[in-house]
């Protein structure tokens, strides 16, 4: 797997380091059953994973001092109503061996969030486009659903960051491909959900490739793992661009792909960043980074990451509302 040269240095490291600790078994598009639904079994790397409905999640105790920092009409309500996205495959965010419970390392760290708060975490699942949308009506307090800082998206919403952001080009298996920078996407079908931070690097590399004379790249659109899977391996689609956890996961227990190439969810010259996302000014944002500092200072945040193989992935400290994907234009 290579690196784009512009992405910094600390992002090529962890990319190579998160192919290696690929975790778990699930059956996703592509080698399995095309939903989605987590099939119980062990790592490559030897690691067993729960994939029950039982998860027996780390626990953490609730913070007074992190607590007083939640709103008052949220801490009188005694819940924290948090939202994710439908169409996550693992390890982030998918769906349990009894096909209706949602798991994942985004479901443990918005439980260890809400532990430091003394809050009930009440998990909302919903299409990409209504993550958003819930959270400008107030419907959620906090998306914790791979979400890349942006600076367009700062214009409306406050971020707490908890994971380092590497996207990923996953292919079929045995060809000669690399991806390592624009050019070489040039002239191929590539497949990437809208209104994702992977979406806008594409179309940005696509307009490098146009203004150089190369072939423009022909983009299609997903929402869902059992399409673009499908797509992927009836070759419709030449790579899909997708938050690299997830592929490095597909890739391992399928057999079938492999992830020919990473780069930084905040392009060339910002290392892209994951985070708890709120309405702008909704005044939770301090809670949220002051409760990812306290479970990174004791420990369960490590473990959580631990648990789903994405320990690569950890940050040193929650950052509120830092540089994030530049706009395009």
């Amino acid at each position: 797997m290579t690196l784009s040269r512009r992405t910094p240095a600390a992002v090529a490291a962890l990319a190579a380091a998160l192919v290696l600790t690929a975790c778990g078994s699930a059956s996703t598009a592509g080698g399995g059953d095309g939903t989605g639904t987590a099939k119980a079994g062990t790592a490559p790397n030897g690691i067993t994973v729960n994939l029950t409905p039982d998860q027996k999640r780390v626990t953490t105790p609730k913070v007074d001092a992190v607590a007083a920092l939640v709103p008052e009409e949220i801490r009188k309500r005694g819940t924290l109503q948090v939202v994710g996205n439908a169409g996550t495959v693992p390890p982030l965010e998918f769906t349990a061996t009894d096909d209706k419970t949602v798991i994942g390392v985004e479901t443990d760290i918005a439980q260890l969030v809400g532990n430091v708060l003394g809050l009930d975490v009440q998990r909302n699942t919903v299409s990409w486009e209504n993550v958003f949308v819930g959270l400008d009506s107030g419907k959620y307090d906090v998306g914790f659903t791979n979400i890349t800082v942006t600076e367009a998206r700062k214009e409306k919403y406050d971020f707490a960051t908890y994971r380092l952001d590497i996207l990923g080009f996953e292919a079929r298996k045995g060809g000669s491909w690399k991806v390592t920078g624009p050019k070489d996407v040039a002239g191929h079908v590539i497949g990437t959900s809208s209104g994702t931070n992977q979406e806008k690097l594409l179309i940005s590399w696509n307009e490098q490739n146009v203004k150089a004379g190369l072939k423009p790249v022909d983009i299609k659109y997903y929402q869902n793992s059992s399409d673009y899977y499908l797509a992927l391996g009836s070759g419709r689609i030449d790579a899909w661009l997708g938050p690299n956890p997830t592929e490095a996961f597909h890739a391992a227990q399928t057999g079938e792909t492999e992830v020919i190439g990473t780069y930084s969810g905040g392009g060339a010259d910002v290392l892209g960043k994951i985070a708890a996302t709120t309405k702008k000014d909704s005044g939770l944002v301090k809670a949220l980074s002051g409760a990812v500092n306290e479970i990174i200072r004791n420990g369960t945040y490590a473990q959580v990451l631990k648990r789903w193989g994405l320990g690569e992935e950890a940050v040193q400290t929650s950052e509120i509302n830092p540089p994030g994907l530049p706009k395009i234009g």
